[in-house]
């Protein structure tokens, strides 16, 4: 991955997030979070 395409994502996550909670009140970020931490409870599961 170039340095180009990794800051682009983490602007479009970081206006994602924004556009989130300024408009969108879906509490996307803490859902992902949740769901990042339910998967990586799972994979310490399977180690």
């Amino acid at each position: 991955m170039s340095t180009r395409i990794a800051l682009s994502l983490a602007v479009l996550i970081a206006v994602f997030i924004v556009v989130d909670a300024l408009w969108l009140h879906l509490g996307a970020p803490l859902f992902l979070a949740r769901k990042f931490a339910d998967f990586v409870e799972w994979l310490a599961f399977w180690r």
